[in-house]
């Protein structure tokens, strides 16, 4: 796995494990669960720091971003607009051209392998280059 450079001399995973260790609730055990599924979908997956503060899994551009608010944790897909989702992982921002998002509460289980699938996808739609940007993909 590679990592890009972050900000006080710490690599965006250092900062990533600690976001996950300072949330020290089920919101920092769920993101880390989230980043667990991430790695092992894409092991070469790039981890970045970005906008302030947020963990960013990158290859050929941006998978998802992991977001700690006080009641979600949320992952949005860059292009998710653009992935069949037949579980139905998708929660959040439903009515956009581009993004999709997964809210996750507190008690909340995602289905891993589901999970995974479109990480995978979200990897062969970046590495396909821009033809393919503009196509909303069914459910």
């Amino acid at each position: 796995m590679k990592t890009s450079s972050a900000s006080q001399g710490q690599s965006a995973s250092e900062l990533i494990s600690q976001r996950i260790t300072e949330l020290g609730d089920w919101r920092g055990a769920t993101l880390g669960r989230m980043r667990k599924l991430i790695k092992s979908a894409a092991p070469d997956v790039v981890e970045e720091w970005k906008w302030m503060g947020t963990p960013v899994w990158s290859r050929d551009g941006i998978i998802c971003t992991g977001e700690s608010y006080k009641t979600v944790v949320k992952l949005t897909f860059a292009r998710g607009a653009s992935l069949k989702d037949p579980a139905r992982l998708f929660n959040s921002s439903l009515d956009g051209n581009v993004r999709r998002a997964i809210d996750i509460h507190e008690g909340q289980e995602v289905d891993g392998p589901a999970f995974k699938a479109l990480v995978q996808q979200a990897i062969a739609l970046n590495g396909a280059g821009p033809s393919t940007r503009s196509k909303k993909a069914k459910p």
